[in-house]
């Protein structure tokens, strides 16, 4: 194998596939990537066999085809410490060449028919749908998944296929997002009502891609996985095994005290107030009256904080507490100038409805 790489669409490439590599792993070779040229093109591919990527590196030109498995913390350092514009890589079945104008590293290299299938292909994709619009409804969801990949199924979002849109859902148990995605073109019969847990980690990675504007991604799927291609990337993922929650039984239907709350206002409201929270005293209040929206905080060795905001309603008084990081995660993410929150009794879970189609709830907290 011999190639001449761009360094700058090499580094790219490399930075994508070796998020994925393992830190630590039974099998040195999963510790690698692997670097291939044939008649398709110049791709970097990486596993933990749990997910999958090739990423083609379209600023590449090979003088002689073949593949090298090469540890991919060393091979990323070289190329991203290099001064040169162009590296040129040369393997042979033990060692990989990388020279510059002033350099050469000699790496040893792993076998490479020991290196496991990175890609599952499935041809045709069975849906299509913008790439900003996805990556917004990813960030709009994935904040609220469980953290700790022991909870199984709610490590990862759920995809709920309809005719012409997906409900994606991430929830950990104390709150939930939920963001409606519509589709480039309508699903075929047989694919409406299909539910897929995705991990975490797999639309992390889509998060990630950057293509052109207006970039359409295809995505195609099974009982076992799921597959991404847009442009240069393409990722398959084994999906999360498991029952998700019925998370529609948890969505408020009578919440009637209802207030529109300008959305930056109401993140540096909360932010504000939780500057003198403490980790033992995490929650703030949030006090609702006529026509003012209270939010504050109290922490016995640290002090108390308040912050009023002026609010449209004359309701009933309230006082609800919530973690504030919950809120502001939520807040961060909508795109809206404004928002709208229904409430009810105070230990009722709270909905904040972010736009037509993200809505937002969380349980509140004793405070």
């Amino acid at each position: 194998m011999k190639i001449r790489f761009n360094r700058v669409a090499l580094q790219e490439a490399l930075s994508f596939v070796a998020g994925i590599i393992p830190a630590r792993a039974a099998k040195p070779v999963l510790q690698c990537v692997k670097i291939s040229a044939d008649e398709q093109g110049v791709s970097i591919s990486g596993t933990d066999l749990e997910i999958g990527i090739r990423h083609m590196v379209s600023q590449a030109q090979t003088d002689r085809p073949g593949s090298s498995v090469v540890p991919a913390s060393k091979v990323s350092a070289i190329v991203r410490e290099s001064i040169d514009e162009v590296l040129e890589f040369e393997a042979d079945e033990t060692e990989l060449h990388i020279r510059g104008s002033d350099s050469h590293f000699n790496i040893y290299t792993h076998d490479v028919e020991q290196y496991p299938d990175a890609i599952e292909d499935e041809g045709d994709s069975d849906m299509a749908v913008s790439l900003s619009i996805l990556q917004q409804g990813i960030s709009q969801t994935l904040f609220a998944t469980a953290k700790e990949n022991t909870k199984y199924a709610l490590h990862g979002v759920l995809w709920e296929i309809a005719e012409e849109y997906i409900n994606l859902v991430g929830t950990d148990g104390r709150r939930l997002a939920r963001k409606i995605v519509e589709l480039d073109t309508p699903m075929p019969e047989n694919h409406i009502g299909k539910r897929l847990i995705l991990p975490v980690k797999a639309v992390s990675l889509v998060q990630k891609i950057v293509s052109e504007q207006n970039s359409l991604i295809g995505i195609s799927y099974n009982e076992k996985k799921v597959t991404f291609s847009c442009g240069d990337v393409l990722i398959t993922s084994n999906l999360v095994e498991g029952n998700f929650p019925r998370y529609q039984d948890i969505i408020p239907k009578d919440n009637d005290k209802i207030i529109k709350l300008n959305t930056d206002a109401t993140l540096s409201a909360v932010k504000r107030a939780s500057l003198l929270t403490t980790d033992e005293s995490r929650g703030i209040k949030v006090s609702i009256g006529d026509g003012v929206m209270v939010f504050s905080s109290r922490a016995p060795e640290m002090g108390d904080a308040q912050v009023d905001m002026p609010v449209d309603y004359s309701g009933e008084p309230l006082a609800v507490g919530f973690d504030p990081d919950f809120i502001l995660d939520a807040l961060k993410v909508v795109k809206q100038a404004q928002i709208q929150i229904e409430m009810g009794n105070p230990d009722r879970a709270v909905l904040f409805r972010c736009s037509d189609t993200f809505i937002y709830i969380v349980m509140p907290v004793e405070v």
